[in-house]
């Protein structure tokens, strides 16, 4: 933690006498915090402030100053809907799949940690698949082992093609909203009816890699 970080928000009664330490906090305009944990555990305990409207804080980890609304923490000054961060993977190699219930396609997975639990992530895939018969392929998103955006037939995406030669294209986009800052890891899966799926390659006679990508944005509340 830097010089004027902070656990804790005082709340000084009549007649106190600060410390040196009290005032070299309170000289420093707002609370400062090393991160978030610090500062919603600073706020309602024996001898501190209650949290309520228009309580400032600055947050080192992100060096974000921050206002409480009455309800949520809000950075100062900016606008919702801005990006925060992009973290994207590219798949440059093919995979493929036997199996009827979803399992992970290899390479289409992407982290993004969010720097505050009011961001969204907005979620979009690009990538080619086929079939070594003309039946239908599934996809899902998934985020941290639970899939999203997903229809009442728990899929994302689907393929048919109508012959071994051909790929067709996936490309599926979602706005999330994981109200979280812990790590995220957002995949794509996959299932098949019967015989196999491929992911980046057609079925047959020819193979040719093609490749494809998930990228993952944070976009402020």
């Amino acid at each position: 933690m830097g010089a004027n970080a902070q656990t804790s928000v005082p709340a000084f009664t009549a007649g106190q006498v600060l410390t040196a330490a009290q005032m070299t906090q309170v000289n420093t305009g707002i609370p400062v915090f090393a991160s978030s944990t610090e500062r919603d555990a600073a706020f309602g305990g024996t001898g501190e402030k209650t949290l309520a409207e228009g309580q400032y804080a600055f947050l080192e980890d992100t060096n974000e100053t921050q206002v409480y609304d009455g309800r949520t923490w809000a950075a100062v000054g900016q606008a919702g809907g801005k990006i925060l961060q992009v973290v994207s993977t590219a798949k440059l190699d093919t995979f493929s799949t036997s199996s009827t219930t979803y399992v992970d396609v290899t390479g289409l997975s992407v982290s993004i940690t969010p720097t505050a639990s009011t961001s969204k992530v907005f979620v979009t895939t690009n990538f080619v698949a086929a079939q070594d018969s003309t039946q239908l392929v599934f996809f899902v998103i998934d985020r941290n082992g639970t899939d999203i955006f997903v229809s009442t037939d728990s899929l994302s995406g689907m393929i048919y093609p109508q012959h071994t030669t051909e790929v067709r294209y996936v490309s599926m986009s979602f706005l999330d909203s994981p109200a979280t800052t812990s790590a995220l890891t957002y995949k794509i899966q996959m299932k098949v009816d019967v015989n196999t799926g491929y992911v980046g390659r057609r079925a047959g006679p020819t193979v040719l890699d093609i490749p494809g990508s998930i990228t993952v944005m944070e976009v402020s509340a």
